[in-house]
């Protein structure tokens, strides 16, 4: 696994796909940090950068004020987390972002998620999940990004190039994945195994998962 280290060092390619775990949540549902739960022996954040290796991602950040990439606006949510991964990387292709709390997610259908959107040049999403996200880095999403966290803070209510509001945005939580698909191309995907988008907000989430076959060795 490429580390943070070698990236740093100039040796991320401007023609690739970056990886990017988003580990910057407050977790206040689930009472601890979703990142340092075992899934088995393996916490889910290194059980999350795994997939992305395994996926054929050659190098990848932990997005989040403990790791990686922290958020150059505070509490601004995941679309905040992308904003602080492209300023950092700005010649990145596209980014391959996937939450911290899937723990039935697989290399194959990210994969999938990130060839498909490859071949279209669009952002592509799982049908009714909007993360996880391959996002190509080019000038719509540099546009909403660049209005929406204008001078490093978030905007509200700020007018796109085309006279359209872009719609209130939260001080505290910053745009949605939601509101950002909306602004740019995207198209949603099928999932070949639903299970797999299953997420862990919560305990009793968690121990949903804890107690299936697949955690079982």
């Amino acid at each position: 696994m490429n580390s943070f280290n070698n990236i740093l060092n100039n040796d991320f390619s401007p023609n690739e796909c970056l990886g990017v775990v988003l580990a910057g949540g407050l977790s206040s549902r689930m009472g601890q940090d979703k990142a340092k739960l075992l899934r088995n022996t393996t916490d889910m954040l290194n059980f999350s950068k795994q997939l992305l290796v395994n996926s054929g991602i050659n190098n990848l950040v932990v997005s989040g004020d403990e790791y990686d990439i922290p958020d150059k606006v505070k509490k601004s949510g995941p679309v905040g987390g992308i904003y602080s991964v492209l300023s950092r990387f700005p010649q990145a292709k596209a980014l391959l972002i996937l939450p911290v709390d899937l723990p039935f997610m697989t290399p194959k259908i990210l994969a999938d998620l990130r060839i498909k959107g490859e071949l279209n040049q669009k952002a592509t999403y799982f049908k009714d999940h909007n993360i996880p996200l391959y996002l190509p880095n080019n000038t719509y999403i540099e546009l909403f990004l660049s209005k929406t966290f204008y001078n490093n803070s978030l905007v509200s209510n700020e007018l796109s190039g085309s006279g359209k509001v872009l719609g209130k945005i939260s001080k505290k939580n910053g745009p949605s994945i939601k509101a950002l698909l909306q602004h740019i191309p995207h198209q949603e995907i099928q999932c070949g195994d639903s299970k797999a988008l299953f997420n862990t907000n919560t305990p009793e989430q968690w121990q949903q998962a804890k107690n299936s076959l697949v955690f079982k060795r």
